[in-house]
């Protein structure tokens, strides 16, 4: 599949988004008009660059407002379509597209607007250039890809072709299969965007919210699925509008966009093989299936390393300076010190299956932050090459003699994801290379990480989540919003089928703190079989926790007729409870260390939820704790 972008989906100058996109390794671009007007380069000047990097120039776009007008405009419109198409010349490039009429179209006439087409059809021919008419979601006239094709029928020009977007098409619910049936070499250019499913208007929900392939709710497989089907052979580029991705570091926009291709022809294989159509002449039955599953089609389509999903967390770490009240907090709570590593500065901590390890090899004065997850997966270094494919960077990690070699990369938010060989009885080996611990009061044998919530900065949300769907084979869950004292935090849940790997990834606001941007706190929670046990136990041990305000549990008695007993204890051990149709969750806080903090849970039946009701009131706690230490320092 030939790969594309079109210049607006990225921030800087036209020469900076070029050599972003050839780092990134896309095969062509798409010059938007403004990134050309508003450079210093020449037309010939891009040319030549493109050519030195490696880069064809597919498309120029866009050309607005062309149709559906009366014959002074007409001819106005058909002049300065001359004029694009020199330039073109000068460009080396040879399709151009133009868009249904939004702001002139004054005639509804199907006639009319094939007359013209022709015209202008008939114009670039004279040039060399190629016309793809696109259908706007919000055309005055033309707003429906089947329409804009009609319309290129009706011309039957060999310069006239349709250019099929599937945000114009999935914005307005419309079929794809149809598209199938289109003939391939009318089909001059095919763009691809995402977008979350959103109530507003198609206009601005195009020119703000696009996201890249992956990162929204659009079903692109199958509108690639029927455009493989059709016969297209051409480019595939994205055309993403997105304030955010206008803000952000070009290179890794352009990397993030070249994974969501990548993952694209991936699913769109995928869709391909399960909705397999019967070959011509084939009998019905399982050999039929097959052969069809094995159709080849013009347009070939790439495949990464096949892995399944993780089968638990092998390990989370973290890091500081300074580990001393994290060594004490973890005490607390009941994990055992199992020793340092033989040749790392590091700390190995377990509380039955769930594994902790302090990094000591932080900057001078770093508080403790959450610094890498370990995963359990099936064949880690199949996975490690997976995640390469998808421009996922490796960490280097350095192993002796008889030490276990983690395959490693880094996520979008600079956390290091390691893949662990697990072992089906929830061992690890490596952990032999720690040597004797202290001894610390046990606690819940049976403990393992139930889940890790991990703060994402505002330019890099999306792309976090496309990355960890892609390279872990994680499931996106709808995301939610949560109210903070310092805004809503937006949070989506990572998870795999059987829930043994929840990852919960929250855009949250910056908080200002004397000028300086803080990060967000971030947790690792532990699942334990009684909550009340733990808590008990650790409060004995001198615990900090989050201190619950009485209000909470007047508004809980109100919410749920609770056992006094019950709620005397939820009240008297600072823990919080949610109930549902399927059962009941127990949880409680540490007090945060540096920008981490812990939580214990206790998911009582088939209970499947984090406590969102109570996430209010953990954020404001939080931030009036925060607020007190910035008044103490002051």
């Amino acid at each position: 599949m030939r790969t594309g972008i079109a210049t607006v989906c990225l921030s800087g100058t036209l020469k900076e988004k070029m050599q972003a996109c050839a780092i990134a390794g896309f095969d062509g671009i798409e010059i938007f008009e403004q990134d050309l007007v508003t450079s210093p380069l020449s037309p010939e000047d891009v040319r030549r660059m493109a050519a030195d990097l490696g880069l064809t120039l597919d498309l120029y776009q866009p050309f607005r407002d062309f149709d559906s007008v009366p014959g002074d405009l007409l001819a106005a419109n058909l002049r300065r379509a001359e004029a694009k198409f020199r330039l073109m010349s000068r460009l080396g490039m040879d399709t151009i597209l133009v868009c249904s009429n939004v702001g002139t179209a004054t005639i509804d006439d199907d006639d009319l607007r094939a007359s013209q087409l022709a015209a202008l059809a008939e114009l670039a021919g004279g040039h060399g250039v190629k016309v793809a008419y696109e259908a706007l979601a919000w055309g005055k006239y033309v707003n429906d890809y089947e329409h804009a094709h009609r319309l290129v029928g009706m011309v039957d020009h060999p310069s006239l072709g349709t250019c099929l977007d599937s945000f114009h098409i999935l914005s307005r619910d419309w079929d794809t299969a149809p598209i199938e049936d289109f003939n391939a070499d009318k089909i001059f250019f095919v763009q691809v965007a995402d977008a979350p499913k959103l109530s507003m208007d198609v206009l601005s929900w195009s020119r703000h919210y696009r996201v890249f392939p992956g990162e929204g709710q659009f079903e692109l497989a199958k509108f690639m699925g029927h455009v493989v089907r059709a016969g297209y052979t051409g480019p595939v580029s994205l055309e993403v509008f997105n304030d955010v991705f206008r803000q952000s570091d070009v290179e890794r926009t352009a990397v993030d966009a070249m994974r969501s291709l990548i993952w694209l022809e991936e699913q769109s294989a995928k869709w391909l093989e399960t909705n397999a159509l019967a070959p011509s002449g084939s009998a019905a039955g399982a050999t039929g299936t097959q052969a069809a599953a094995r159709r080849r089609y013009p347009m070939e389509l790439a495949t990464l390393p096949q892995v399944a999903e993780p089968a638990g967390f092998n390990f989370a770490e973290v890091k500081a300076a300074d580990t001393g009240v994290l060594e004490t907090v973890l005490g607390q709570l009941g994990f055992e010190f199992n020793g340092r590593h033989r040749t790392k500065d590091v700390q190995l901590w377990t509380m039955g299956h769930a594994r902790v390890i302090i990094n000591e090899q932080a900057p001078e004065a770093a508080e403790p932050a959450i610094a890498a997850l370990g995963f359990d997966v099936d064949s880690p270094v199949i996975a490690s090459a997976r995640a390469q494919q998808l421009k996922a960077p490796v960490v280097p990690r350095k192993s002796q003699a008889n030490e276990e070699v983690f395959q490693g990369f880094a996520a979008p938010d600079s956390t290091e994801i390691f893949l662990c060989q697990g072992n089906p009885d929830g061992t690890a080996a490596w952990t032999r290379e720690f040597g004797e611990g202290l001894e610390v009061p046990s606690g819940a044998r049976t403990a393992v990480i139930d889940h890790v919530n991990l703060a994402q900065p505002w330019q890099h949300f999306d792309e976090a989540v496309l990355f960890y769907t892609s390279a872990l084979a994680l499931e996106p869950l709808p995301y939610a919003e949560v109210a903070s004292p310092s805004g809503l935090v937006r949070s989506q849940v990572m998870q795999t089928s059987d829930r043994d790997v929840r990852l919960v990834l929250n855009l949250a606001p910056l908080i200002q703190q004397e000028g300086a941007r803080k990060s967000y706190q971030e947790h690792i929670a532990f699942a334990v079989d009684d909550l009340v046990a733990t808590a008990r136990a650790a409060r004995d041990r001198g615990l900090a926790f989050l201190q619950i305000p009485e209000n909470y549990y007047e508004d809980l008695a109100a919410r749920f007729d609770l056992d006094p007993g019950l709620l005397a204890t939820l009240r008297d051990l600072n823990l919080l409870y949610d109930r549902d149709a399927d059962g009941e969750f127990l949880h409680f806080y540490t007090a945060t260390v540096g920008s981490v903090f812990f939580e214990m849970v206790e998911r009582r039946g088939n209970y499947d939820g984090y406590g969102a009701p109570n996430a209010p009131v953990r954020h404001a706690v939080q931030y009036d704790h925060l607020h007190q230490l910035t008044q103490t320092n002051r």
